[in-house]
């Protein structure tokens, strides 16, 4: 980090919070849904069971992954600077398991409540993460922590 740098923001500088977006994503689709109902699903699926099941295990990635950040002494909103990168838990596999989370919770919504709307956006709320939030954490991930972030990038996918 070249802290001599004036115009460095020791934070990521994402157009949105993710908590919002997802939030967003989830009252469009929910508010477009109860306008003009597009159901997806055949009725003799459990699709109740299902969406419960996604929903839940979305919930539980998020809260591993929050509370791994946590240990680590790092900050999770992405307003805040990131101290270290983690690379223990949900983050062995995927250095992005918050957003992992998040999109298999709206994914487990669109299934609970047959609503195709839920599933459309997923596209919205995907590309916002993907190039408003994800992007430039990894740019600012890159220029404070360098070689170390890199290394990082070249073990651990981006998604899962």
């Amino acid at each position: 980090m070249n802290e001599a740098n004036d115009s460095f923001r020791d934070n990521s500088g994402a157009v949105v919070r993710p908590p919002i977006a997802w939030v967003l994503a989830g009252a469009v689709g929910f508010l477009l849904d109860g306008v003009f109902p597009l159901p997806f699903l055949p009725p003799a699926m459990p699709a109740t069971w299902l969406g419960a099941i996604l929903f839940l295990a979305g919930l539980a990635l998020l809260i591993w992954a929050a509370t791994t950040f946590r240990r680590a002494g790092t900050h999770i909103q992405t307003v805040q600077p990131t101290t270290t990168i983690v690379e223990e838990g949900p983050y062995r596999y995927s250095r992005n398991p918050i957003y992992v989370g998040m999109l298999l919770g709206l994914i487990g919504l669109a299934l609970g409540f047959d609503s195709l709307w839920l599933l459309i956006m997923l596209v919205p709320f995907y590309l916002v993460i993907r190039y408003g939030v994800i992007a430039r954490e990894e740019a600012y991930l890159e220029r404070k922590f360098g070689d170390v972030y890199r290394a990082y990038k070249t073990r651990v996918r981006r998604w899962l």
